[in-house]
């Protein structure tokens, strides 16, 4: 059986929550309160001695920063790849853990973004199993696969990330002004206030080790994201003024985000060129023979090439379909009777049923 993973990483999401909160689409709720439930706690025990904290075990080790794949040497222990045949979750069933929680060979806890998406693979399944199961079962991996400190470092963050979480909603639950909901220059500044209120709150939860962690590529992406949006709304820049400042803070991205960001955006140019080529050629085989300059594999450009001589085909038998449909004489006829003359023509002039459906959406829209 092909496993799978439930992962997705947390800056792209972000990415694309900021696009429609930007775009019309953040809705705020009315009521800032978050829910008023206490945060479920792990049941991390402390061990003996001295600890400014008090219930905070010593500093996790941390991974290199966001992006840079770890080392696998030095890893003492790690928990396992798979929760194996039956999971405790049925949705988990056939998919491999997302991350893992790691110890050195000092017995420390390795704390980079595989920790978190650890974390998020078992709570994922909370409402599917109830909370206690879900935190129950990354407390038994803690504790069988990971020497000590690191199973009671790992709970411990465990517990600042759900009461980080916890928090996370009341600081997305603000209230918008109902008068300039609708204004995108204020959508802006409440989603930027949102960020830093979210911002603050990890730097508050999480040492700062932890918070470049867990938070690193997507804090980089969100800010890059709002800062592109910002850029757009300004009238006092060309089209090519804009895009400079947006490469501009695109080369200031994490390697690993701004590899991914060049290619979706190099993706994007060329697919715009392709489109701007088949909406201006005069014809099927000039379309063609452009898209193959834009880099086009010759079985595509083959596929569209012959799509368009159908397309083309199919616009002259409209002509001629609607020519006829003008002349028919059907005022003296039952609307039943219009509607089957119609029905006859239309398959006369149109074959096959997939320009008989493009024929029928045209009347429509030609009406």
């Amino acid at each position: 059986m092909t496993r799978k993973t439930r992962s997705a990483r947390g800056w792209f999401f972000s990415g694309t929550l900021l696009a429609l909160m930007a775009g019309g689409v953040f809705v705020l709720t009315t009521d800032p309160r978050p829910p008023e439930q206490p945060p479920i706690k792990t049941t991390a025990t402390t061990p003996s001695g001295p600890d400014p904290l008090g219930a905070r075990q010593p500093a996790p080790i941390v991974a290199p920063p966001p992006g840079q794949a770890a080392p696998t040497d030095g890893i003492l222990a790690r928990t396992p790849e798979s929760l194996g045949a039956t999971p405790f979750a049925p949705s988990l069933a056939g998919t491999d853990i997302d991350g893992a929680l790691k110890a050195n060979a000092n017995g420390d806890l390795i704390v980079d973004l595989q920790t978190r998406d650890f974390f998020d693979y078992f709570l994922s399944t909370v409402g599917e199993v109830s909370p206690e199961t879900a935190i129950g079962q990354i407390e038994q991996m803690a504790r069988n696969h990971l020497p000590e400190p690191a199973a009671s470092q790992a709970l411990a963050l465990l517990d600042d990330y759900l009461a980080y979480k916890q928090a996370a909603l009341g600081v997305m639950q603000s209230e918008l002004d109902p008068s300039r909901a609708q204004d995108p220059a204020y959508q802006l500044t409440a989603l930027g206030n949102a960020l830093a209120d979210l911002k603050a709150l990890r730097q508050s939860t999480f040492s700062n080790a932890a918070h470049n962690a867990f938070f690193g590529l997507e804090e980089a992406y969100s800010e890059y994201t709002l800062a592109s949006l910002s850029i757009q709304q300004r009238d006092d820049l060309s089209n090519e003024g804009k895009q400079a400042l947006i490469d501009y803070h695109r080369d200031q991205l994490p390697e690993v985000i701004r590899r991914t960001e060049e290619r979706l955006h190099q993706e994007v140019t060329i697919h715009r060129q392709r489109v701007e080529a088949i909406r201006t050629a005069d014809s099927p085989g000039a379309a063609g023979q452009k898209l193959a300059e834009l880099g086009l594999d010759a079985q595509s450009v083959k596929g569209v090439t012959d799509y368009l001589k159908q397309r083309q085909r199919f616009d002259a038998s409209f002509e001629t379909f609607e020519q006829a449909l003008s002349e028919a004489h059907l005022s003296g006829l039952t609307t039943e009777d219009q509607r089957q003359h119609r029905e006859d023509l239309l398959k006369q002039h149109f074959p096959d049923e997939q320009t008989q459906t493009w024929a029928r959406l045209r009347l429509l829209d030609n009406r």
